[in-house]
This record gives C-alpha cells, sequence and structure tokens, in this order.
C-alpha cells in the first residue's frame, strides 16, 4: 500500500467546536488583512487619474485603458513609459517614480496575504501563513515560506497599512502638480 502524502485532514468538527474562543483574534487578523486589501485597492486605482492626466483624456477612457491592462505591473509600466516622454520636470518625474516604487512595495505586502493558505489550529486560531510563491534556488525548489501570525506580524500589518495610507495620501497631492505641469507644457511655444 502506498502511503499518502497529504496532510492529515482537519478535524473540522472540533475547530468548529473551539473556534467561538478564538474569534476575536480571528476578527481581527480578519479586519487587519481587509485594511490592507482595501488600502492598496484603493492606491492603486488612483493610478486611474494619473494616467487620465497623462494622457488627457476622460476619467472614463482612463478607467477603460487601466482596466484593459491585466496586470498591476502592465498598468505601472505603461504609467512610466507615458511619464517618460510627458514630463519635463525632473523632480515631478522623480516624485512619481518614487510613488510607485513605494506602491510597489506595498504591493509585495499585499500579495503576501492575498497568495497565501492561511493555516489554523485545533481551535481554529489563524496560526501561520504558507506563501503560494515557489522559491528557486540553485538546488532545489521550495514551496512557500510558512510566517506565523503572531503579535510581531500583526503590528507589521498595521504598519503597512499606515504606509498605504501615506501613500494614498501623497498621490492626492501629486496628482495636481502633474495636471499642472502638463496644462504648463501644452501651452508653451514649440
Amino acid at each position: 500500500m502506498v502511503s499518502s502524502r497529504l496532510p492529515p485532514k482537519p478535524d473540522f468538527d472540533a475547530i468548529a467546536a473551539s473556534a467561538p474562543s478564538t474569534a476575536d483574534r480571528r476578527t481581527q487578523i480578519l479586519a487587519l488583512i481587509g485594511n490592507l486589501v482595501s488600502s492598496w485597492t484603493n492606491n492603486e486605482s488612483l493610478f486611474i487619474y494619473v494616467l487620465m492626466i497623462l494622457l488627457r483624456t476622460t476619467q472614463e477612457s482612463a478607467a477603460l485603458t487601466f482596466a484593459t491592462l491585466n496586470t498591476t505591473r502592465a498598468r505601472l509600466d505603461l504609467i512610466q513609459r507615458l511619464a517618460k516622454i510627458k514630463i519635463t520636470d525632473k523632480n515631478l518625474d522623480k516624485a512619481l517614480s518614487k510613488l510607485i516604487e513605494r506602491f510597489n512595495e506595498s504591493t509585495a505586502v499585499r500579495n503576501e496575504f492575498n497568495h497565501c493558505m492561511y493555516i489554523v489550529d485545533t481551535n481554529g486560531q489563524i496560526t501561520h501563513t504558507q506563501s503560494m510563491r515557489i522559491v528557486q534556488t540553485k538546488e532545489s525548489l521550495q514551496f512557500g515560506e510558512m510566517k506565523p501570525m503572531d503579535d510581531a506580524r500583526l503590528k507589521s500589518m498595521v504598519k503597512a497599512t499606515k504606509d498605504m495610507t501615506r501613500i494614498n495620501r501623497e498621490i492626492w497631492e501629486f496628482l495636481p502638480r502633474l495636471e499642472e505641469h502638463l496644462l504648463s507644457t501644452e501651452k508653451r511655444p514649440s
């Protein structure tokens, strides 16, 4: 008989019976994940306005262009390429690059919680995440890193959400500067 390589099936009845005792912590973790995801999504959506300004088009046309590109990376690549040909102010271009860089850093955090398996113990407590990312080294392939959902990790999630809030405010501050710059460059005689 061949032994299975599958992990043991969880005792779902025992987990369900114990889950109420860990509900507060689980709710806290799920709320932190929700805050991360909604903050990231709001920030990504603000890049529609950057695209709208760079393309000198309507919000609807910019949103259509944005949605047609099926990855965040493709959307940001388009914005960066347009910026290279449209933005002549080096400081403004540098500010956009910095915003995109910081947004990309937040994307890594968002992906960490969107693309993982949540490990629960027999009490229904979320104890770990297992990344769905394949890590390839010279010697081997490894299936995702496992990380504890301890207090330090929860604190890092709060910090990441605060960082995303700052990025959001900075994008809002950046938008009128970008718009003003492009309007002023259009008025200049060639």
